[in-house]
């Protein structure tokens, strides 16, 4: 929606903004702080915060500022919303003691994927990445499978704002390269990443589909970079996550 429409309410882009701001980097934060990151000017902020503190989204100590719980629950009303999110909770949970590695749940958001639901086995790199965390979605393989889910025109429009970065010596970073890619991953209905976000790490992903199977999110696992080829992974992978994406799909569609 234009910024400039009538139906564009200016205050509560300028709250969000606000509440991102607090949200990064983690800590308290002064005003000028908050106002920089946020692009508003220093007044503006301090109204914001002051209805924010008001509604007991923030709290105010001294000169500085930072989030309260109930912040939380805007994103929870996010994943509360997803109808497939609850029953992945469980079947994920799982699949990740069956075969102990480390599974996820992601949905697009632009060129961006987001986890929803993150599940880490011990075995698995440590990362920092939680429900909520983007990562580019060109180079992951929960990525792949999104993009390769849109309707071709959409896809193309996508790849267009993609900015390519080699990442890795195997990052791809041609447009029509990655278009090839995804028209590969949505033949074969699985996406086969290694090394090309990091190094160290490869991954299997297939998409979840609605009552219309209609690609929604997708679900993986994440495995160490020479431990396992493309071969073997879709020999010992492939069939549980398609298994548990239909389980879930069963769960949330069914009626």
């Amino acid at each position: 929606m234009p910024k400039d429409s009538d139906a564009f309410v200016r205050a509560i882009a300028r709250g969000f903004a606000v509440i991102e701001a607090l949200g990064r980097p983690p800590g308290r934060h002064m005003l000028t702080e908050i106002a920089q990151a946020s692009g508003l000017t220093r007044a503006t902020a301090r109204r914001v915060l002051a209805t924010l503190v008001a509604l007991n989204y923030c709290e105010a100590e001294g000169r500085y500022f930072s989030l309260r719980p109930r912040a939380l629950g805007i994103g929870l009303s996010y994943l509360r919303a997803l109808p497939f999110w609850g029953p992945a909770q469980q079947t994920l949970e799982a699949l990740r003691n069956e075969m102990g590695e480390s599974c996820a749940l992601a949905v697009l958001d632009g060129t961006e994927i987001v986890y929803v639901l993150r599940l880490p086995a011990r075995r698995i790199l440590a990362t920092n990445l939680a429900i909520g965390s983007k990562l580019p979605a060109h180079v992951v393989s929960l990525g792949r499978v999104l993009l390769a889910g849109l309707a071709k025109e959409e896809r193309e429009r996508r790849l267009a704002q993609i900015e390519f970065r080699k990442l890795t010596p195997r990052t791809i970073v041609e447009r029509t390269r990655l278009s090839r890619e995804l028209d590969r991953v949505s033949s074969q209905g699985f996406s086969w990443i290694d090394g090309e976000l990091d190094p160290s790490i490869c991954g299997i992903a297939v998409p979840l589909r609605d009552q219309k199977r209609t690609v929604v999110a997708a679900i993986s696992f994440s495995l160490l970079s020479g431990t396992i080829n493309e071969a073997e992974a879709k020999a010992r992978y492939l069939l549980p996550l398609r298994r548990a994406a239909e389980d879930i799909r069963a769960q949330t569609y069914s009626t």
